[in-house]
């Protein structure tokens, strides 16, 4: 368990005003009520205290919390909360010792109240040029996701990372040992939340209902996280009426900033970026992070859950839990296809999945733009789901030029994070691509002058926007379908600025898995990494697996093994060539469709695309270039012998220290075909 089990023999004592009597565990008559006060007795002041364990691992000790006070739970009833939520609430506020608690209901008016208390506090600004659009300024140590100190946490450590070569140092996730991590929370969680609320968030991961969703229930004592994740999420008490007995996946956060009234931090926006830690605990569907407010790592349904403990519940339930974005494409004749697509952080899959298409004709309509959960249908058919409610998506670059329908949707209702705020109460950032009107003034996301010319940016380079999903003018009539929507193709890409030609098509299931495992892709700003450097990132989740990467891949090898599976057609794309001066050799953006087009004429069986040595690529002719000009086809699909050489290198040197032993044959038989056919070009 997350935190120390509780005897439940005990009974619950709640000061009130409006008296009603329930009977819960062990027959104990608890007096329950709309009012604000708990006794302390149910967070643990005459608790038959027992050995104790965390996470099942090891024996443990508690001890009574110091000096704990009557708590006042602003909002809700804990005695109506399933058992098991009422547990981890029970134990977690026992730990964290928090001075109110508030379960969330989702309701309109809570949401209201959570906005002019963060304006309040100092945490948000309002941003009258738009409506119920709100500013959010970090600390500046406190930016991005952390993954040096983001960790798996399970008892043999080949569970979460391969075993790497002599040598190597590990770039395929951070295993951390139980008895580490349970030093790690000692050092954080007790009293951490004095002083604070801790909020009780019931959140769905996917339609609520839907055969393919997952409950969570998040504890945190950030407001800002609250804000967020009603966006994110669906939130709130239909959550807690479907989940009824049911499982959940436990999730706990703390900004690490105790409220004690001794030198307490004086930072509007608070952190503990020096004892920051993300652990998951996949074998108890457990999430726990400590000491930052930044969505990546706070807003726990996100990465944590819908990424790092899924991929782990797919692994051990037969299906796929991806960093992908899904949308729906329409030709001119009217067939509709659905693909999905897996793209590095900050590398377009935001602007594909709300594309504008520049072909006359095509329709392009957004299910998700981050990730996609997938599973077999009884016809074999696989079906995907995005599991989120908004978008949590990169500011700089977006414009009405690269992603209008973006645009469009963060009009309102939208919460953005360390981008610019123009004096007539507007947004700004790098790339919006709008003058600034005469007499405007620009305030940075550090909350200084700026003007245009300056060195440093207006807007944090991950700068980013938080808006209800449902308000983008191109949401697909399924996006929201419990049985989700049929995939046709599923497409790899990176940011490649030499030697990988705009698409290729994968020969079959294995080489395309083979595809994805070789992805790499300038670094982005949605991580601390500095600098552009060209990294591996295998299926664009480097960052987001929840167990070994070699298990993965046989996982994904094992579709194929799938009675009747009727197998998405796999490709890679590349948007981001550049000439030997530096420029783009792709327009991109609306452009893109024409990729898109080729790639559903080959779904639908046209003979347009000719064999090399790395795929499939269009034949001559076969892209629909119309309207294009100076598009210079050799290179934008040239294949240079030197490069791939080295790539075919740089691969097996990747594959062989950072996966070893655990690469699966049918990989190294593709990464060895690979090279064979390049040495032979």
């Amino acid at each position: 368990m997350l935190v120390p089990s509780i005897s439940w023999s005990l009974h619950y004592v709640f000061t009130m005003r409006m008296k009603s009597v329930a009977l819960l565990k062990d027959g104990a008559t608890v007096v329950t009520t709309s009012a604000l006060y708990v006794d302390a007795s149910l967070f643990g002041m005459g608790v038959n205290h027992e050995r104790l364990s965390l996470h099942g691992l090891r024996p443990w000790r508690w001890s009574p919390c110091r000096n704990i006070q009557t708590l006042r739970v602003l909002s809700g009833d804990l005695g109506q909360l399933p058992a098991g939520v009422r547990d981890f609430v029970a134990r977690s506020a026992r730990l964290c010792q928090p001075e109110s608690i508030h379960i969330c209901d989702g309701s309109e008016a809570e949401n209201a109240a959570t906005l002019a208390l963060l304006e309040q506090q100092g945490l948000i600004r309002k941003l009258p040029k738009y409506e119920n659009c709100w500013l959010a300024r970090t600390d500046p140590k406190d930016v991005a996701r952390v993954e040096s100190k983001t960790v798996i946490v399970t008892p043999s450590q080949r569970d979460t990372v391969p075993l790497l070569a002599d040598g190597a140092h590990g770039q395929l996730g951070n295993w951390m040992s139980p008895d580490e991590f349970q030093r790690a929370v000692d050092e954080r969680f007790p009293g951490c939340m004095q002083g604070r609320t801790m909020y009780v968030l019931p959140f769905s991961m996917g339609p609520v209902g839907s055969p393919l969703s997952r409950i969570g229930v998040q504890l945190t004592d950030s407001a800002y996280v609250v804000a967020s994740m009603r966006i994110m999420t669906r939130l709130g008490t239909p959550v807690l009426q479907a989940l009824g007995d049911g499982d959940f996946i436990k999730c706990l956060h703390s900004v690490g900033q105790p409220l004690t009234g001794h030198g307490d931090p004086v930072s509007p926006w608070p952190c503990n970026p020096e004892k920051t830690l993300i652990g998951h605990v996949p074998d108890q569907r457990e999430i726990v992070s400590f000491g930052s407010g930044y969505g990546g790592n706070s807003l726990l349904g996100k990465k944590c859950f819908a990424l790092r403990i899924a991929s782990r519940l797919a692994r051990d339930e037969g299906w796929l839990a991806e960093h992908m974005l899904i949308l729906g494409i329409t030709n001119p004749a009217g067939k509709k296809r659905y693909v999905a697509a897996a793209f590095p952080s900050a590398c377009g899959k935001t602007n594909l999945a709300m594309m504008q298409p520049a072909l006359p004709g095509w329709k392009v309509e957004c299910v998700g733009d981050d990730i996609a959960w997938m599973r077999f249908d009884s016809e074999g058919q696989l079906r995907a789901i995005n599991p989120e409610n908004g978008f949590f998506g990169v500011a700089p670059g977006t414009s009405a030029t690269t992603n209008p329908n973006a645009m469009a949707t963060i009009q309102s209702n939208t919460l953005f994070t360390n981008v610019a705020e123009t004096s007539d109460g507007g947004v700004y950032w790098e790339g919006i691509d709008q003058p600034l009107p005469p007499g405007v003034t620009v305030t940075s996301w550090l909350g200084k002058p700026w003007k245009p010319g300056d060195k440093e940016p207006c807007a944090h380079p991950n700068s980013r926007f938080c808006v209800p999903a449902r308000q983008c003018p191109i949401m697909d009539p399924a996006w929201e379908a419990p049985e989700g929507v049929p995939i046709d193709a599923i497409i790899f890409g990176g940011r490649r600025p030499k030697g990988v030609p705009l698409v290729y098509e994968a020969f079959n299931w294995r080489h395309g898995v083979f595809v994805g495992s070789s992805m790499r892709s300038e670094s982005t700003a949605a991580a601390e990494h500095k600098g552009k450097i060209i990294m591996h990132d295998p299926f664009a989740m480097r960052p987001f697996f929840g167990y070994n990467f070699g298990h993965y891949l046989q996982h994904w090898l094992s579709m194929e093994g799938h009675k009747g599976a009727r197998l998405p057609r796999i490709f890679h794309v590349n948007w981001f060539r550049r000439d030997e001066a530096g420029r783009f050799l792709w327009p991109g953006f609306g452009e893109n469709a024409r990729v898109l087009d080729w790639i559903c004429r080959r779904l639908d069986g046209e003979d347009s695309a000719q064999e090399t040595p790395i795929g499939l690529v269009p034949k001559e002719g076969a892209l629909n270039l119309s309207g294009l000009k100076a598009i210079d086809n050799i290179q934008l699909f040239s294949i240079p012998k030197d490069f791939w050489e080295q790539e075919v290198r740089d691969i097996r040197s990747y594959l062989t220290e950072q996966v070893n032993q655990d690469l699966p044959k049918e990989v190294l038989s593709e990464l060895e075909a690979l090279e064979g056919r390049v040495r032979r070009m």
